[in-house]
């Protein structure tokens, strides 16, 4: 796992980087398990999504800057994001995300 793209190390500064390379599309988890695309609202399964790159950031002074950013990959070749701050912090209740993470396969590769 690297930490950002390019040497990039701020999640402002990945983001940046992901959309000049056309992977600006952000998604989130819906209740159900499911995922959203913010861009064009399709949904879909964890059985048609993967992860493809994980980016952590720390916070220096503070501990809720702490966030991990997956890059997923769907079966028809989207490619978009998902944030999730880790810890206390997490964005969403119980274990949610953390069972929607381990769902996913893993195919780290470089951009």
């Amino acid at each position: 796992m690297q930490t950002s793209p390019g040497g990039m190390t701020t999640l402002s500064g990945v983001l940046a980087v992901l959309k000049e390379r056309g992977y600006d599309t952000e998604f989130r988890l819906l209740e159900d398990g499911r995922v959203q695309s913010l861009a064009d609202h399709a949904i879909y399964t964890t059985e048609a999504l993967k992860i493809i790159r994980t980016y952590r950031f720390e916070g220096e002074s503070n501990p809720s800057d702490s966030a991990v950013l997956y890059l997923l990959e769907h079966t028809s070749g989207s490619i978009g994001y998902i944030i999730n701050a880790y810890g206390t912090y997490s964005d969403y209740e119980g274990d949610v995300f953390d069972e929607f993470i381990r769902k996913l396969p893993i195919e780290e590769r470089e951009f």
